[in-house]
């Protein structure tokens, strides 16, 4: 299946969808679109998740997996966003969703240009790549200066710091499971390797915070007050009690 989000955030952002799906027609492929009406002054996180939300979606009805086509640079832009944002270790490896499948990160975006222009492909640009309102397209223009071989470095060490993630992971899950995660102490928490294991508490909640709130809550559990509460989402927040805390 094809699938198309129309965001509506730009004026002829209807005719991309027109587009793909005379695509998947031409390749015999179904076809399904939902439109949306986002505005011009919608964020990338707003569109990304209304994007995702639908994608999930069709995945629950049809029992499937995602597949996008995202690419080196993508991967490298990425990195550098979150190096910007203040990221942990964890946001040098991105674009490891669970259920979603990147079969282009080995490729750059020059060598989909090349694979498209010698295979007469045709294809759409999205105007907003030009709109330096977004952070990411400010990165991709500055990362036009950097070098092809320091990017292959990058890709590289991005590679290794994967495997390390899903090692770390690995060990992290094996923790917990020798944890009674209702009864940690608040002492627990001293050490500052233990962002990852509350971290881990957090998103088996649906909870998903980034580096900065992560340390934030770690502060809160080691230092506030009894009955003292810190606000993790819109629809949780953290309570410290006396010995321990909850996440309610």
């Amino acid at each position: 299946m094809v699938a198309h989000f129309d965001h509506g955030i730009r004026p002829n952002s209807a005719e991309d969808c027109a587009f793909v799906e005379r695509l998947a027609k031409e390749y015999d492929k179904p076809f399904v679109c939902e439109h949306a009406h986002l505005g011009e002054n919608c964020s990338e996180a707003t569109a990304r998740d209304a994007r995702y939300a639908f994608l999930h979606r069709l995945v629950r009805e049809h029992n499937g997996e995602i597949y996008i086509a995202h690419h080196a640079d993508d991967v490298i832009e990425s990195i550098a966003i979150n190096l910007l944002r203040g990221t942990g270790w964890r946001g040098l490896a991105p674009m490891q969703q669970s259920g979603v499948v990147r079969p282009l990160l080995e490729l750059t975006k020059a060598d989909i240009y090349r694979y498209a222009t010698a295979n007469n492909l045709s294809f759409r640009l999205d105007q907003t790549n030009a709109d330096d309102t977004y952070l990411r397209n400010r990165v991709r223009e500055y990362l036009r200066t950097v070098p092809a071989a320091t990017k292959k470095q990058l890709l590289a060490l991005y590679k290794r710091q994967r495997e390390l993630k899903t090692a770390i992971d690995d060990i992290i899950a094996g923790e917990i499971k020798n944890l009674i995660l209702a009864r940690l102490p608040r002492a627990y928490f001293a050490a500052p390797e233990t962002v990852e294991i509350l971290r881990e508490i957090l998103s088996r909640q649906g909870i998903h915070l980034t580096r900065p709130q992560l340390e934030q809550c770690m502060l809160a559990i080691r230092e506030f007050a009894p009955g003292k509460k810190l606000s993790l989402d819109r629809n949780h927040f953290l309570q410290v009690n006396k010995y321990s805390f909850s996440v309610l």
